[in-house]
C-alpha cells in the first residue's frame, strides 16, 4: 500500500528543502564585505523561494543578481537552485559582461529544461537582472530580463529599462540581451528587486502597490544610512499589507554606489 505523507512531514520536508536552497544561495554577510553599503531584503512566501539573490567576486569585477524564477514554493526552488549552479559555472573563472551571462544562462536554462520554442510549450524560465561593479573602470554594467533597475543620483530617481524576454523561451525569438553602462559618478545608490514588493496586495482598497508605489517607498528611504534601509523598507512594506496574506516571493537588493567608489579610489 502506498504510504501517504501527513501534512507534518510534507511541511518538515519543504523545511529541509529551504536549508538546501540556503545553503546554496552566497551568504550575504560576505556580500556585505565585498560591498559594505549593502542589504538583502529577502522573504519567501512558501519557506522555499522561487526568489533568490547571487554574487560573485573575480579579481576587480562584482556581479551581482537578483532573480524570480517561474512559480514560487517548491517549483520555483527547483528552478532557482538549477540557476545558481549556471550562474556559478558560468563565472567560475571569470566575470563576463551581464549580456553574455544572461545568453549563457538562457542556453542552459532551454537545455536543462528541453525547451525546443514549440508553441505549446510550457515557458518556464527567469525574469533576472545582471549588474556587474568593474571596480578598475569605475562604472556599473546592467542587463536586465523583464526586471529593471532603480537607482538615485543626488535625490532624483532613475530606471534602466530591461529587455522583454526571460532567461528561458520567451514569446519572441531568442535574440541577445543589451547592456547599458553607468559611471559610478552617476550613482548614489541602486535598487535590484524581483516583482514580488511591487505586486503585493495591501492598503485601505487592497489592492497591489504597484511599481508607483513601489518608488515612493524608495524615494523616502534612499537617503538613509543603508544599514537603516532594510528595516525601513520591511516596515513600509508591514504597514502596506495590513490584513492581506503575502502573495508572492520578495527581493529588494541596496546598494550604496559610495561604497564601490570608496574601492575603486583604494586600488
Amino acid at each position: 500500500m502506498k504510504a501517504i505523507l501527513s501534512k507534518q512531514e510534507i511541511k518538515d520536508s519543504i523545511r529541509y528543502a529551504a536549508l538546501i536552497q540556503s545553503a546554496v544561495m552566497p551568504d550575504i554577510s560576505i556580500l556585505n564585505k565585498q560591498i559594505p553599503g549593502s542589504f538583502v531584503l529577502f522573504r519567501p512566501r512558501n519557506i522555499v523561494s522561487g526568489d533568490f539573490y547571487w554574487f560573485q567576486r573575480r579579481k576587480n569585477r562584482i556581479a551581482v543578481v537578483a532573480a524570480d524564477c517561474t512559480g514560487h514554493g517548491v517549483p520555483g526552488a527547483f528552478l532557482s537552485i538549477m540557476g545558481i549552479n549556471f550562474l556559478n559555472l558560468i563565472t567560475a573563472s571569470t566575470i563576463p559582461p551581464p549580456h553574455k551571462i544572461l545568453n549563457q544562462l538562457r542556453e542552459y536554462v532551454m537545455k536543462a529544461l528541453k525547451q525546443e520554442g514549440c508553441a505549446i510549450e510550457r515557458k518556464e524560465g527567469i525574469d533576472m537582472t545582471v549588474c556587474v561593479f568593474d571596480l578598475d573602470n569605475g562604472n556599473m554594467e546592467f542587463s536586465g530580463a523583464f526586471t529593471p533597475v532603480i537607482y538615485f543620483h543626488e535625490n532624483n530617481l532613475f530606471q534602466l529599462k530591461p529587455d522583454r524576454m526571460p532567461v528561458g523561451i520567451g514569446p519572441v525569438d531568442e535574440e541577445s540581451f543589451t547592456r547599458q553602462i553607468i559611471p559610478f559618478s552617476l550613482m548614489d545608490i541602486l535598487y535590484m528587486f524581483s516583482d514580488g514588493y511591487p505586486d503585493q496586495f495591501g492598503g485601505k482598497e487592497e489592492k497591489k502597490l504597484k511599481y508607483t508605489g513601489f518608488r515612493n517607498i524608495l524615494s523616502q528611504i534612499q537617503s538613509l544610512p543603508i544599514q537603516n534601509q532594510q528595516s525601513e523598507i520591511s516596515e513600509s512594506l508591514e504597514q502596506w499589507m495590513g490584513r492581506c496574506e503575502q502573495t508572492d516571493d520578495i527581493l529588494v537588493i541596496g546598494i550604496n554606489i559610495q561604497s564601490l567608489k570608496n574601492e575603486t579610489h583604494s586600488i
